[in-house]
C-alpha cells in the first residue's frame, strides 16, 4: 500500500464524531499536507504491524515520530510476548488509567477486558475508585502490585511475595513494566490532552469531584 494512502487513513481516524470538539486538545491530528518524512515513515510502521492508522497516544506522539516508533515497539512486545494472561494484562490497564483518570485508555480497554475474561462488576469497581470483591488469586496480586506502584511508588515485601507466586519474577517484571508503559502513554495523552474518540462517553469520574 502506498504511503498517501496511510497518511489518509490517519486523517480519517482523527476525525471526530458530529457534536464532538477538539478545542482542549492541544495537539490533534496533524493535517496530512505537514507530515515529513519521518512522521510518513512512522505512520506506515504502526499501519502495517497493528492495522490501524494513527489513534490514541499515538496522535500526539507522532510529534516525535522516533519516540512514537519506540513507543509501539514496547506496546507490541506487551501485547503479544508477555507471559501475563491477556484477563491480567488488561486488569493492570484499567487500573492505570483509572489512576490517571485517562478516559482514551479507558474507552480503548474496557472492551478488551471484557472481552479477556475480566469480570464487569470488578471493571466497575475499578472506575469508582473502590477496591473489587470476590478477586481471584491471580487477580488480587496483579491488583495489589499495579495498585502499590502506582500510588506508593514502590511494592511492599508481601505484595511482591504474592505477585511472584502468581506470575514469576518475569511475570513481575513485565506487570511493573505495563503500568510504566501506560502511566507513559497516560502522561502523554493527559499532558496534550488527546480527545477521546466519543467525547460524549467519559466513564471516568474526576478525581477529586
Amino acid at each position: 500500500m502506498k504511503v498517501f494512502a496511510f497518511v489518509a487513513m490517519a486523517a480519517l481516524a482523527g476525525a471526530r464524531a458530529p457534536g464532538c470538539t477538539q478545542i482542549d486538545d492541544r495537539m490533534p491530528p496533524i493535517p496530512l499536507e505537514k507530515y515529513t518524512d519521518a512522521q510518513k515513515h512512522a505512520v506506515r510502521e504502526l499501519a502495517i504491524e497493528r492495522q490501524r492508522p494513527v489513534y490514541g497516544p499515538f496522535v500526539p506522539l507522532l510529534r516525535s515520530p522516533d519516540l512514537m516508533l519506540a513507543t509501539k515497539a514496547m506496546g507490541d512486545y506487551l501485547r503479544a510476548k508477555t507471559v501475563l494472561p491477556p484477563r491480567i494484562a488488561e486488569l493492570a490497564v484499567l487500573i492505570v488509567c483509572r489512576e490517571w483518570t485517562q478516559q482514551v485508555g479507558w474507552q480503548m480497554h474496557y472492551p478488551l477486558a471484557m472481552q479477556a475474561g475480566l469480570r464487569r462488576d470488578i471493571a466497575e469497581a475499578i472506575a469508582d475508585g473502590r477496591r473489587p470483591a470476590q478477586l481471584a488469586p491471580d487477580e488480587q496480586a496483579a491488583y495489589e502490585l499495579s495498585v502499590e506502584v502506582l500510588r506508593n511508588k514502590r511494592v511492599s515485601d508481601d505484595t511482591y511475595r504474592l505477585a511472584v507466586a502468581a506470575f514469576g519474577e518475569r511475570g513481575v517484571v513485565e506487570l511493573l513494566g505495563l503500568n510504566g508503559y501506560y502511566v507513559l502513554l497516560a502522561t502523554v495523552m493527559n499532558g496534550a490532552r488527546t480527545a477521546p474518540a466519543t467525547a460524549a462517553l467519559e466513564p471516568l469520574r474526576r478525581f477529586p469531584d
